[in-house]
């Protein structure tokens, strides 16, 4: 196996529970409202988005429009994996009272990454293939990667259930069969 290439001292390489929102239909619920109330409320989400994810501990890297990309540190990735079907009921109740039916899609994956500031602005990002594999699992709900999945003490790992082709874990109340 080789060895990690080194990163710049401002940035590092690290495990984190990296996790990928989305909402369904928010597209099509968004024609009809105008740009400025649309920005509105697009902002009412991003504040309360990244402070469930806060109270999670975990931490919002960036907002792409109606989708998100959150991380949580190692020694919190349990705790994030375990909230994730709270903060979907949560995220989903907050837009019914806004009256729309978008849903939020919440993708996790456990593995290494490098972190810290990119670009001229010096944002703080998340980097790496791991990403890429968080962002491409298959979800409808709620999809833990296996190496998410791993991140649940024994006790805990009851509240989901393996789904095949390929393997994901889902909350045991998802109605796929």
């Amino acid at each position: 196996m080789s060895k990690p290439a080194p990163v710049l001292s401002s940035r590092v390489e690290q495990a984190v529970l990296i996790v990928f929102a989305d909402l369904t239909r928010f597209m099509v619920n968004s024609r009809s409202t105008p740009d400025a109330t649309l920005a509105e409320l697009l902002d009412a989400y991003y504040q309360c988005a990244e402070g469930l994810v806060s109270v999670a501990g975990g931490r919002v890297v960036k907002f792409m429009g109606d989708a998100f990309l959150a991380v949580w540190p190692e020694a919190r990735a349990g705790d994030g994996v375990e909230g994730l079907p709270a903060l979907k009921r949560d995220i989903d109740a907050w837009w019914a009272g806004k009256g729309w039916d978008s849903r939020v899609v919440l993708k996790a994956h456990f593995g290494r990454a490098v972190i810290g500031p990119f670009g001229r602005d010096a944002r703080f990002d998340v980097i790496g293939n791991e990403v890429n594999v968080a962002a491409t699992l298959p979800a409808r709900t709620v999809s833990l990667s296996a190496e998410a999945f791993r991140r649940l003490e024994n006790g805990k790992r009851r509240a989901f259930r393996k789904h095949t082709a390929p393997v994901v874990y889902i909350p045991v109340d998802d109605p796929r069969p």
